[in-house]
């Protein structure tokens, strides 16, 4: 038969903190800001889901995730250059009005600014170039680089769920 004593020595079950590791799936709040203020925010959202490996994260930001526990809610910043790389003048390309149209609507119009969808040439995946300068002859300079390529960057997350 148990005593008083012998029941208060046992401590009660404690579950296991999640900690994020390579190939876990997060759910999580989080934003993401260059020099010129926020590109996206979750916060104020529903938050967002995505799995560490799947290349939804630059790889040098999820490096920042591996290792927190679930509920941390963390800030850290990267140097420019890091967290998408550095801007290549060889991503700046003209595309020409045929091509363009064969890729999409051949009445589509563009604006400096917009930011189009390219299929990779697998089909299997897309890109994305920010229109920079419009040709009379229908030409479209596009930007292929991230927009935060060769920027610091502020990462701020608060991890609600790690699998």
């Amino acid at each position: 038969m148990a005593t008083a004593s012998s029941l208060s020595a046992a401590s009660p079950p404690t579950a296991a903190t999640a900690v994020v590791q390579a190939g876990s799936f997060l759910t999580l709040h989080y934003r993401l800001a260059g020099p010129q203020g926020d590109v996206i925010n979750t916060f104020n959202d529903k938050p967002a889901t995505l799995s560490i490996g799947a290349g939804e994260l630059s790889p040098a930001v999820e490096a920042q995730l591996i290792g927190m526990e679930e509920g941390a809610h963390r800030t850290f910043a990267l140097a420019a250059g890091i967290a998408f790389g550095e801007r290549n003048p060889e991503m700046v390309q003209w595309v020409a009005k045929k091509l363009l149209a064969d890729l999409g609507d051949p009445h589509e119009t563009y604006a400096v600014g917009d930011v189009v969808q390219f299929p990779t040439p697998d089909g299997l995946g897309s890109y994305a170039g920010a229109v920079q300068q419009l040709r009379d002859d229908g030409a479209v300079l596009f930007d292929f680089n991230h927009p935060l390529a060769g920027q610091p960057v502020t990462f701020e997350v608060r991890l609600i769920g790690v699998l």
